[in-house]
C-alpha cells in the first residue's frame, strides 16, 4: 500500500466525525492510537511493510488503525486470528507471526496472507497441503533462531539449508517462500541486537544467492518489533512487526 493511499485522521472534529463513527472505544484512546500509528508510519521508509500486531486487542481497537487506511495486521495465535478474520473487514491482509502447530494450519489456510513462522519441513508440507485444498498459494517466511534465548523458535543455518536441499521441498508448489524472519534477543544491549539482525541479513543474502538467485519472490526480511524496529530498518528489514508502540502496553 502506497503511503499516499493512507489517510490519517488527527482530530475527529476536523472532519465532523464522532468517535463512534470511527469504531473507537473512547475518543482519547482512539486519537492516541491513531497518532501513534501516524508517527511511526510517517517515519519509516516508504517501501517498508508495517505489520500492525493486534494480539489481545479488541475489534474496536483494530478498527482505530483500520480507519486510518491501514490493512496489514498480524496475530500470534490461531485462536485469536480466526474470529478476528470472521468479524472484521475482509480487505485486511492477515499475517500469522507466532509459532504455528501443524494441526492448526487448516484453520487459517483459507485466508491467511502470510505465515512468518515456518520452522520445519513438516510444517511447510502441511501448509502446502492445506493451501492446495483451498486452491491457494500461501506466502511463507522461514523463521531463523538468532537470539540468545532458547525459548525462541527458529532454525539454525544448517537446518535451513537441509530444508532447502530436501527433494520434498522442491515439490511444494502451494507454499511460496518469500524470505526469512527472526527475533532478536530481548535486551537493552543495542549492539547485540544489531549484530543479530546484521547476521540474519547476511544469511538472507547468502541464501538468496544460493537457492533463490532468479526468484523475484524471495525478497522479504521480517525483523524488528516495538523495541528494536529502528535498528532492524538500518540492518535491512523489509517488514517490521509493531504492536505496543501503536496500541500501548498490553494489560
Amino acid at each position: 500500500m502506497l503511503k499516499t493511499q493512507i489517510y490519517i485522521i488527527n482530530k475527529t472534529q476536523d472532519l465532523g466525525l464522532r468517535t463512534q463513527d470511527l469504531g473507537l472505544g473512547t475518543q482519547d484512546s482512539g486519537l492516541k492510537t491513531m497518532n501513534n500509528f501516524k508517527t511511526i508510519f510517517d517515519n519509516i521508509p516508504a517501501a517498508l511493510k508495517l505489520i500492525v500486531i493486534s494480539k489481545t486487542k479488541t475489534e474496536a481497537e483494530i478498527m482505530e488503525v483500520y480507519n486510518c487506511g491501514h490493512r496489514l495486521f498480524g496475530e500470534n495465535k490461531v485462536q485469536e486470528l480466526v474470529p478476528k478474520f470472521n468479524d472484521l473487514p475482509k480487505d485486511i491482509h492477515w499475517h500469522l507471526v507466532g509459532h504455528l502447530q501443524t494441526n492448526k494450519v487448516k484453520y487459517i489456510a483459507p485466508f491467511v496472507s502470510m505465515i512468518h513462522s515456518v520452522d520445519s519441513l513438516k510444517l511447510l508440507k502441511e501448509i502446502n497441503k492445506q493451501a492446495l485444498k483451498n486452491n491457494r498459494t500461501i506466502d511463507c517466511l522461514l523463521q531463523m533462531h538468532i537470539a540468545e534465548e532458547e525459548t525462541k523458535f527458529g532454525m539454525d543455518i544448517m537446518e535451513l539449508e537441509s530444508l532447502l536441499n530436501d527433494p520434498e521441498f522442491k515439490t511444494l508448489k502451494n507454499a511460496r517462500i518469500c524470505g526469512l524472519m527472526g527475533m532478536a534477543t530481548f535486551t537493552d544491549d543495542h549492539n547485540q541486537v544489531r549484530k543479530e539482525f546484521a547476521g540474519l541479513y547476511n544469511t538472507f543474502q547468502s541464501i538468496k544467492q544460493k537457492f533463490f538467485k532468479d526468484s523475484l519472490i524471495f525478497k522479504e526480511l521480517s525483523i524488528g518489533m516495538t523495541d528494536d524496529y529502528k535498528i532492524a530498518i538500518e540492518e535491512g528489514s523489509t517488514m517490521v512487526r509493531i504492536g505496543t508502540a501503536i496500541f500501548g502496553e498490553r494489560h
